[in-house]
């Protein structure tokens, strides 16, 4: 017990709190040639006309940028354009300092040697690079042959989108920016409210998953101060994603309320330890049942505005610990089988 003390007290928790402080400034950067729908894609991911748009290539001349929340994206000029050499350069120093890049290319148009030279260019930037085709809606009957072509020549899989229409964005565009940087979650949620819940059921399977894989050492007592940190660590980016302000302290006294005696719980599931082989197992799944639980009951605690009093909020959390085999399984078979999104639900641009 003592030991197990001194660990917890060890325990970094001011850089738990400003690593979740960070990725509330997460920055996407889009990109791409002329005239290949950046701006409209903008203005539809934040929901209001911001960049301008309109049909004749080269129309921004500078770099774009508005915060969705603290979340920020940089329109960017197009490259490619005959007088656009000092235009692309800007645009390749916003690029420079991105956590994802986004490069849109326009799907009519198909992939050029400037675009592949592009793509190259950014990945060697060491960000990762998500690749949309966009206005694909205009070239259906050939999207299978384009995609195919486009993969071959750019060594990855590209994601048909619409922005003009809006086909793509939630159910692809979205979930794999979340992929290509899990960092970016927190600031999309509170930005985008239409995608939080989706997105903060992502980061709580995600949590729940690396703590089963955590609790799988065989060493009793040695992952409680990672386990604590790392479900503190989901409390604090759940609030964050509904815009709450939340320290660590706060975090841990939310993370009692709901699951009680927290060393208490840690003790129990440590004891499994003792038995090789079947008791790290058993270890792993306490801990992914206790920390889906938790999530669950924190999400909804922040979505009802965090009135949910501590009597209400420990039943809620009993509540979801017996639904999370079931859920935690059923989430995971889809994820290997398939892509879990979200039903369709475009954002609109206002006029």
């Amino acid at each position: 017990m003592d030991d197990i003390h001194t660990l917890l007290r060890a325990l970094d928790w001011h850089a738990v709190g400003y690593e979740v402080e960070q990725e509330t400034q997460a920055r996407l950067v889009i990109v791409g040639p002329v005239n290949s729908g950046k701006s409209t894609l903008f203005n539809r991911l934040h929901g209001h006309k911001l960049s301008a748009v309109s049909a004749v290539p080269g129309t921004t001349k500078g770099v774009v940028e508005h915060p969705i929340g603290p979340f920020l994206l940089v329109d960017t000029p197009g490259f490619g354009e005959v007088w656009g050499v000092d235009r692309a350069e800007i645009a390749r120093q916003a690029t420079a300092d991105a956590d994802l890049v986004l490069l849109l290319l326009d799907a009519a148009a198909g992939v050029r040697q400037s675009d592949l030279d592009l793509y190259t260019a950014l990945r060697d930037l060491r960000r990762p690079v998500i690749v949309a085709l966009n206005k694909a809606d205009l070239v259906k009957k050939d999207l299978p042959w384009i995609l195919e072509n486009v993969e071959k020549l750019l060594g990855t899989r590209p994601i048909p989108v619409s922005a003009q229409t809006g086909m793509g964005i939630v159910d692809a565009l979205l979930p794999a920016i979340l992929s290509a940087q899990p960092a970016v979650a927190v600031a999309m949620a509170r930005a985008l409210p239409d995608v939080r819940g989706h997105i903060v059921s992502r980061i709580v399977r995600r949590t729940a998953w690396i703590n089963a894989a955590i609790s799988l050492q065989p060493v009793p007592g040695l992952d409680i101060p990672i386990l604590l940190a790392s479900q503190t660590r989901m409390v604090l980016r759940i609030a964050a994603a509904y815009g709450e302000t939340m320290n660590v302290s706060h975090a841990r006294e939310l993370l009692t309320t709901m699951a009680g005696s927290l060393l208490s719980r840690y003790l129990g599931s440590q004891a499994a330890k003792l038995v090789p082989g079947l008791g790290w197992l058993v270890s792993a799944a306490i801990s992914a049942i206790s920390t889906w639980g938790i999530g669950q009951a924190a999400r909804s605690y922040f979505e009802a505005g965090r009135t949910i009093k501590g009597p209400e909020l420990r039943s809620l959390y009993q509540k979801m610990r017996r639904l999370a085999p079931r859920r935690l399984l059923r989430r995971r078979s889809v994820e290997i089988t398939s892509s879990e999104v979200p039903p369709e639900s475009p954002v609109t641009e206002s006029t």
